[in-house]
């Protein structure tokens, strides 16, 4: 792994250009999360079993999307580097035949997902009092997985061209726009889950409808056409197979924890919905700079440039270190009030409170993952991302698969045990991950990579 910690913050020669690309996308992607923490803050008010219901339903919808990823990330690398090489009509070509996946993919998860809801729910352990409030807002919020790929596809396009201030904006706009319309719908009009899943199938339609104007505009400009290539599709749907190989073993880890969590008790579940609603903002404003260093490492292999290429990652693992330090601090700072916009209940503040100081912890280490994971995505390196990322589920899954029999005959804390065989996994990724970075078998020059 890099030496850490080589310059102060801003004087690096690096620095202006991390900070002009992960400023914007840092507010872009604290308002994604915010989506789901404005669903459970509102919703926290009618009840722990809604709650709870928020928590289930939202591993799934952040399953069905994640496993879509590559039409972000591997869209950024790849306009990215014909960016580099100088040849934007191709990078556009590519970026409008990942919305047609997009709508595709979008399409076909809502007419499986429907029928399958009511046994994603059940699989995940939901209680008999949790599982209604589940199924309503699977149901619905399904309605929105289209647009959220339209959404992931469109941002790919543009932070690949260098532009990170419209998704910005897009995704800044779309978070008011749920916040009040949940509001309403949950509070003015009594509709309670069911309000705060049409809010956000609104709001994410509403950022679709923007992105595709945005690439449609792009594409007259660079004289290319927006019907679909079935070529375009195949291209870019073989090459986010390895990157969909890493986002299963990804949400594996995820969806495993939130079923422990469920299978532990209804506040341990609702516990667990608001720490990993507050891990996965933080976890998304260091993420600002690992799609800022997708974006760069991508533009710098593109022109061939290895030296501008391993001066940058340096640059960003140490700021991935700085801003994980800063968030530990906030976190211990605010743990004594978190539950206070969640919950009332005593149980669930008290199981909070004592998951955040694992949460605090994880911060540096979460940053440094989180780096290095966009820099190698961001040099296409997705073959290696996907065998790590397997490997360290592997690790994992016994940890995790053993909690519920140590919590029941032992004295062993359940849900911070939980969250300790988490960090445990943080470990292993940010360890696969800094070798690989230490090495050169990632830094592949050109406008595509073989």
């Amino acid at each position: 792994m890099p030496r850490l910690l080589s310059a102060a913050p801003f004087r690096h020669a690096h620095d202006r250009e991390i900070v002009r690309l992960a400023v914007p996308t840092f507010f872009a992607l604290v308002s994604e999360p915010l989506f789901l923490l404005t669903d459970s803050a509102v919703v926290g008010h009618l009840g722990t079993a809604p709650l709870g219901g928020l928590g289930v339903a939202s591993q799934v919808l952040m399953t069905l999307a994640n496993l879509c990823v590559f039409l972000a990330y591997g869209t950024t690398s790849a306009v990215a580097r014909r960016f580099g090489a100088g040849d934007v009509p191709a990078g556009v070509r590519h970026g409008v035949d990942g919305l047609w996946l997009a709508v595709l993919i979008g399409t076909a998860i809502v007419a499986a997902g429907w029928p399958m809801a009511p046994w994603l729910v059940e699989w995940l352990g939901a209680s008999p009092a949790v599982a209604p409030y589940a199924l309503v807002y699977l149901r619905v919020s399904l309605l929105s997985i289209p647009a959220l790929l339209i959404v992931m596809a469109g941002t790919g396009v543009l932070r690949g061209l260098q532009d990170a201030r419209t998704p910005l904006l897009v995704a800044v706009s779309s978070n008011l726009a749920n916040i009040v319309l949940c509001l309403t719908f949950v509070l003015g009009f009594g509709w309670g889950v069911a309000g705060a899943a049409w809010a956000t199938v609104i709001a994410q339609s509403a950022g679709a409808l923007v992105y595709v104007v945005v690439v449609a505009r792009a594409a007259r400009r660079h004289a290319v056409t927006l019907r679909p290539s079935l070529a375009g599709l195949h291209t870019a749907a073989t090459a986010g197979f390895a990157l969909f190989v890493r986002t299963v073993s990804l949400r594996v880890v995820l969806v495993m924890t939130t079923a422990v969590a469920a299978r532990l008790g209804d506040a341990e579940i609702a516990a667990h919905q608001v720490a990993f609603q507050l891990w996965s903002l933080l976890v998304f404003s260091m993420d600002a700079i690992a799609i800022a260093g997708q974006a760069i490492i991508g533009r710098h292999l593109g022109s061939s440039d290895i030296a501008g290429t391993r001066a940058a990652t340096r640059r960003m693992v140490e700021w991935g270190v700085m801003l994980g330090a800063v968030f530990t601090l906030l976190v211990l700072l605010v743990r004594p009030w978190a539950a206070v916009p969640f919950t009332t209940d005593p149980q669930v503040a008290a199981l909070l409170a004592g998951v955040l100081v694992v949460v605090a912890v994880l911060q540096p280490v979460s940053g440094v993952v989180m780096v290095l994971d966009g820099i190698l995505m961001g040099a296409g390196d997705q073959r290696y991302l996907a065998w790590a990322s397997f490997w360290a589920m592997l690790a994992f899954i016994p940890f995790v698969l053993v909690l519920p029999w140590t919590a029941e005959h032992t004295a062993l804390p359940g849900l911070v045990g939980l969250w300790l065989a988490f960090g445990m996994w943080m470990l292993a990724r940010g360890l696969t991950l800094g070798l690989r970075a230490r090495g050169g078998a990632w830094l592949v020059t050109g406008a595509t990579r073989p």
